[in-house]
């Protein structure tokens, strides 16, 4: 299956949070410009995207060890770890709150009524574990594939 598409369902049917979202940039960006150095705010500029988000992504994935930070001037970030081992679906494990579609309580913190006999749920959460396992199948190299078409896309210029 295409990675393009199952990105399309985890953003548009699960709304992927944007934690995950911005996380996969972040490294699909790193891995484009590896082994050069990289800041939060080339990252924002290409994507369009809060420099106050990504900053907080960035920590966590040097915390996590995906990522190799630099302080001071000069900084910036750059992977720590091979783009074949950064599997796509631990990113977005990590990057979100659950792996559950939904609950089966309301905000109360009360049973939906139809709990004893409904299925949903449960159909759900099997469509979700397939979700993961099609991205457990795909690493970030997978991702830059195209680096030439990618890069150009951001405007990156080597």
């Amino acid at each position: 299956m295409n990675v393009l598409f199952i990105w399309v369902i985890l953003k548009n049917v699960m709304q992927l949070r944007a934690f995950s979202d911005y996380a996969i940039r972040v490294l699909m960006y790193a891995g484009l410009r590896d082994p050069e150095r990289v800041t939060v705010d080339q990252v924002a500029e290409a994507f369009k995207i809060s420099r106050h988000h990504l900053v907080k992504i960035v920590y966590e994935l040097g915390r996590r060890g995906y990522l190799k930070t630099h302080r001071g001037i000069g900084g910036g970030f750059t992977l720590a770890i091979d783009p074949k081992l950064i599997q796509l679906g631990d990113i977005v494990r990590w990057g979100e709150e659950s792996e559950a579609v939904i609950g089966c309580m309301d905000k109360m913190n009360r049973k939906c009524p139809l709990f004893p006999a409904c299925r949903l749920k449960g159909v759900l959460d099997e469509a979700a574990d397939a979700f993961f396992s099609v991205l457990d199948r795909y690493s970030l190299a997978d991702l830059l594939k195209q680096p030439g078409k990618m890069r150009a896309s951001l405007q990156i210029h080597e």
